[in-house]
């Protein structure tokens, strides 16, 4: 075959540019984050009624709190008399919540509790904090800023379907989070994360551990899953094997069934064209961690520190002259389906 021929039937990627260019990262964030469901956290965090925590997401500040009603409401956290920021701690528990600027206060579902500068709380469409919407499943609370999103099983009816079989994640409660600011766009980490050719060389104890020769990447509708079995004699028992998901667009899950069934996720938020916020978190039964659980957070910790240096150095290629674009590789087609729901959304960007 021809230097011509192989050429044309090389599969490419997403441009480089829309890695690191502004104007494609300010549109991602109206054409995707702001009309899909995103992951914002979970029920654990809100157990009592006046519990509550912030979330940003596209540069949108947020508010989930559990009112007197017992139920979970998501609005923005900005005050409607001038625009300020309302509450600034990330979590806690209150009776009101209450804007530091002009004492404005509101009710835990974001109504307008009291304007000390007005002689009534009748002032329209400003008479409370502006709404969110929100779903919750399996102890996920999800949010969509999209006013007239549609219901979430719409588009993730196949995803919610997998997921019932797991009935225990009902019961777990979000343990341990840590944060780490990745300088990659956001679009890299989902990537990296959607193909393992990489895992031999850069991921050696997670090769070790799963059997490489029989992994496997099935690509659903919104959702990818990743599985294989663990390698063990042949004549050991398993348990039913862990899944990895990816849900559109930036969202991560991983489930270990067994005994001590428990969870991670991974909201990989953007933050600029070369830099995102990932969030990973930790779901068990009990906060109190068994030796068992802690190795499990070791192992997982280890395979992503070692995916940020990966990430960051792809980064620095898109920014060269080098190439304008990549090539799929046959093995890398669950990247290939991300980059086809990206670009229906981006339409002509």
């Amino acid at each position: 075959m021809s230097q011509a021929e192989t050429e044309h039937s090389l599969e490419y990627t997403l441009p480089y540019n829309r890695y690191v260019d502004s104007v494609v990262f300010a549109e991602e964030k109206k054409k995707i984050f702001y009309n899909s469901w995103v992951l914002a956290g979970h029920t654990s965090q809100v157990e009592n009624v006046g519990d509550f925590f912030t979330f940003d997401i596209a540069d949108q500040p947020l508010i989930i709190s559990k009112d007197k009603n017992n139920e979970i409401n998501a609005f923005y956290n900005i005050c409607p008399h001038r625009g300020s920021k309302v509450e600034k701690s990330a979590s806690g528990n209150k009776r009101v919540f209450m804007c530091q600027y002009h004492g404005w206060t509101f009710q835990l579902d974001g109504k307008l509790n009291k304007a000390p500068n007005f002689p009534s709380n009748e002032l329209g469409k400003h008479s409370c904090m502006t709404k969110v919407s929100l779903e919750i499943f399996k102890g996920m609370i999800f949010i969509n800023l999209n006013p007239d999103a549609k219901p979430m099983a719409e588009s993730y009816g196949e995803l919610m379907e997998s997921l019932e079989k797991y009935t225990f994640l009902d019961s777990l409660k979000k343990i341990r989070v840590t944060e780490r600011v990745i300088d990659a766009n956001w679009k890299a980490i989902v990537d990296n994360y959607l193909e393992c050719d990489h895992c031999k060389i850069a991921h050696p104890e997670f090769s070790k551990t799963f059997d490489m020769k029989n992994y496997h990447i099935d690509l659903h509708d919104n959702f990818s899953c990743q599985y294989s079995k663990m390698t063990k004699k042949a004549d050991e028992e398993q348990e039913e094997h862990a899944n990895f998901y990816w849900v559109w667009p930036n969202l991560m899950i991983s489930i270990y069934p067994g005994e001590d069934g428990n969870m991670t996720t991974s909201q990989i938020l953007p933050l600029a064209p070369d830099k995102s916020l990932a969030i990973y978190s930790y779901y068990f039964k009990d906060e109190h961690i068994t030796e068992e659980q802690e190795e499990l957070i070791r192992f997982v910790d280890q395979v992503r520190e070692e995916d940020f240096g990966l990430v960051e150095y792809l980064q620095e290629g898109f920014n060269t002259k080098a190439f304008d674009r990549g090539v799929y590789s046959p093995k890398e087609y669950a990247i290939k389906y991300f980059h086809e729901r990206y670009r229906e959304e981006m339409k002509d960007v």
